[in-house]
């Protein structure tokens, strides 16, 4: 009974978190924006809109399999039970990982994601030099980390996204927690619910493929935004170096790899309070 009572308390406490986190003000300004982005690409047409949504689709899954397959993948699993140990000796997977108490595993996750924030802040910070390549690979480094911040999230909270069925739910987390602010309640409920449909023991995924939908091209909008900016701010040069440059890059990725882990951090953290309740 007292474990309900603990379980119950940390899912109110994600539930807080939701309706402080999703909450939206809008403005005349973000409004404004958000219409002329729909407006833009809009003008695509909806079948060139299909073609762009399923080509970025088909290139995450490619992104994601070639993650799955590298040595970092098999390199942080190994970790993840490794560190598990300390707490319960017993521990020789990732599904062990489940038994252990929400509170550590929070904690195994705080330390995976610290160096994951510090990647985003150094690849940001790259990219304010304004080189031109720097510029062209800040958006495909920038979903490789927030993919591996992700993919950490889940082997640490026992869901082993190798699996097909957890492999779709984190790409569609991945949506989500990148989707702007005035998509992103609706989208976290939509997941949410279908995750509850699914069979815990079911390995392949019977749902909707489809993972990014219309919204996701404000944010890019918003990516190419920030490199026009750095490239304006390339020429302001403090003895020789484009500081300015480097700290807005710096703090922007940060900021959104921040916004990425909180929003899979408790997504993970949600899933397991509702399977033990």
């Amino acid at each position: 009974m007292r474990n309900m009572d603990q379980f119950q308390k940390r899912l109110d406490e994600v539930k807080e978190w939701e309706d402080h986190f999703f909450s939206y003000e809008s403005s005349d300004v973000k409004t404004t924006y958000s219409k002329w982005t729909e407006q833009v690409f809009n003008q695509l047409g909806d079948q060139r809109k299909k073609k762009w949504l399923e080509a970025m689709d088909t290139c995450l899954l490619h992104l994601q399999a070639w993650l799955h397959h590298s040595r970092s993948y098999d390199e942080t699993k190994k970790r993840v039970i490794s560190h598990a140990r300390t707490f319960d000796p017993t521990v020789s997977s990732i599904d062990d990982l489940q038994e252990l108490p929400l509170e550590q595993l929070d904690y195994l996750a705080d330390q995976l994601m610290a160096k994951q924030r510090l990647l985003a802040l150094g690849q940001g910070g790259l990219t304010g030099m304004g080189g031109a390549f720097l510029l062209l690979a800040d958006l495909p480094a920038l979903a490789v980390i927030q993919l591996r911040s992700l993919q950490h999230l889940a082997l640490v909270y026992g869901y082993d996204v190798r699996r097909p069925v957890e492999l779709m739910n984190l790409l569609k987390l991945f949506y989500v927690a990148t989707t702007p602010k005035t998509h992103q309640a609706n989208e976290w409920d939509k997941l949410l619910h279908e995750v509850g449909e699914q069979n815990r023991e079911h390995v392949f995924y019977d749902g909707d493929d489809a993972i990014l939908q219309d919204s996701i091209f404000e944010q890019l909008t918003k990516q190419i935004a920030k490199s026009f900016v750095i490239m304006m701010l390339r020429k302001k040069l403090i003895q020789g170096v484009p500081l300015v440059g480097m700290a807005v890059g710096a703090g922007m990725n940060y900021r959104f790899s921040q916004q990425v882990i909180e929003v899979g951090q408790h997504f993970y953290q949600k899933r397991r309070l509702i399977e033990q309740l």
